[in-house]
């Protein structure tokens, strides 16, 4: 008999990921396996995608991801990047709301306060909305419920105000979605247990987070990593690091059917693949059309996405003439702009950016707003240059910029997903043994979250081949 097969399908990070640590698996441990990673697209790396131009480094999905989820700094080091590891430059960050820029608050977790001080203080919020967001000491905790809406347990805990001039705008910012329909237990579980066991937000956050540094001398590390040369470098990195011959690009999967004890992929270039295990690592509307003969799938048909675009602009650093101190700001929906935030990629990454000049990075694309992704590129750079104005003084056009959007691939993690999620691995259990799920679609968006269900899913396959 010869090796056993393992398909990968889908070469995000998830799925690079997966196959990385499956063949580092086989050959620790000389296993009868063979893994193949299928990807629709010509490249490896999913969202990211890194441009160098002119002497920039510019990021057209993530920028970093979280230090303190180690498996992404993990799988650098794995790849032999660990001296490229970056943190992130400390520095202010604004929110912009009612027109104007507010300092963040300091001592605030997601939007909400751990120090009473700072946000007393704060412009961000009116007195009756300070005095509402005190009563998350007092109100009782929330009956225990399966799910609900993040907006509307912020709401209840600390009112209308810090949830849209704080909240929203940070969280916004990650899920590129709206907190009125997003999952509280799929995106924030820690914040209903920590309210049901602490009865208070604030109280808990106070009860579980490092307190500061009595001296103030201690500075605080940024909560950021990326790579010198770009987070396509770690794509790179870890391609190289796969078998001769494991990559398959430029072929989809169409359809999968289950063939007595292993799984039939036939691919777009006319070919079938045989796999005796499968990794589904595709986004959930792909998983679905390639296992639409399975009614239980198409509850991804209810799981919905947004669009999101960006634009990347160089300028010469003498062309700002009212430049702000800080890494960039998030943008409250009572503001009138169409941007939702902005970052100073020189400032928050100043390895990215030639001396003298600087390079700006804003985001179109609210819930409300999906129709400005589909703008011409220049329609989105005067949209995008009219809001910095309001705040920042530009003479002229960018000397460069890099416009990218992102459509219908942002997955929305609303009300009751980790059930759904639930569901249907109960029944591909049942009807596709050997058949596992990991992406952003599913268990976590950010970079480190994918890289841990890459993981996951190398150990669920060996754990099935292995019976």
């Amino acid at each position: 008999m010869g090796n056993k097969q393992i398909a990968v399908i889908g070469g995000g990070i998830a799925g690079l990921t997966a196959a990385y640590y499956l063949q580092k698996e086989i050959r620790t441990h000389q296993l009868p396996y063979e893994v193949k990673l299928i990807e629709a697209s010509e490249e490896l790396g999913g969202k990211i995608k890194t441009v160098k131009k002119d002497g920039f480094t510019i990021e057209r999905g993530p920028d970093s991801f979280l230090a303190r989820k180690t498996s992404a700094a993990r799988l650098a080091t794995e790849a032999g990047l660990e001296d490229e590891l970056i943190r992130v430059s400390s520095g202010k960050s604004y929110i912009l709301a009612n027109g104007e820029l507010h300092s963040m608050p300091k001592g605030s977790f997601m939007g909400i306060p751990t120090q009473i001080k700072p946000f007393v203080t704060s412009s961000l919020f009116s007195i009756p909305g300070k005095l509402r967001a005190a009563g998350d000491f007092v109100l009782p905790k929330g009956k225990p419920q399966e799910d609900q809406a993040l907006g509307h347990f912020f709401r209840r805990r600390l009112g209308n105000e810090v949830v849209e001039n704080m909240i929203e705008p940070l969280l916004s910012g990650i899920y590129s979605g709206d907190v009125d329909k997003l999952s509280l237990m799929a995106t924030f579980p820690n914040f209903y247990d920590m309210e049901q066991k602490y009865g208070s937000l604030i109280r808990g956050l106070q009860e579980t987070t490092a307190k500061p540094s009595k001296s103030g001398t201690q500075k605080k590390p940024g909560m950021f990593l990326t790579l010198k040369n770009g987070l396509s470098s770690l794509v790179t990195a870890v391609e190289e690091k796969l078998e001769e011959e494991t990559v398959l690009k430029g072929v989809a999967v169409n359809q999968i059917e289950k063939k007595n004890e292993s799984y039939q992929l036939s691919l777009s270039n006319g070919k079938a693949l045989s796999a005796d295990a499968v990794i589904m690592a595709a986004p959930h509307l792909a998983a679905q059309k390639m296992l639409n003969q399975y009614d239980f799938m198409n509850e991804w048909k209810e799981m919905p996405s947004t669009s999101v675009a960006n634009v990347a602009m160089a300028f010469d650093a003498a062309d700002i003439e009212d430049d702000i101190d800080g890494t960039g700001f998030v943008v409250s929906r009572n503001s009138d702009f169409r941007i939702t935030a902005c970052t100073w990629t020189h400032k928050k990454w100043p390895h990215t950016t030639p001396e003298g000049k600087a390079l700006v990075r804003c985001y179109v694309g609210r819930p409300d707003d999906q129709e400005v992704v589909h703008f011409s590129d220049e329609e989105i750079e005067e949209i995008v240059l009219r809001d910095l104005n309001k705040q920042m003084k530009i003479k002229g056009k960018p000397e460069m910029k890099v416009v990218t959007r992102w459509k219908n691939v942002m997955p929305q993690y609303t009300v009751g997903h980790k059930q759904r999620v639930q569901r249907v691995k109960e029944q591909m259990e049942q009807h596709l043994p050997g058949v596992f799920l990991a992406g952003s679609s599913y268990e976590g968006i950010g970079l480190p979250d994918c890289i841990d269900q890459g993981e996951n899913a190398v150990r669920d396959v060996l754990a099935f081949l292995n019976k």
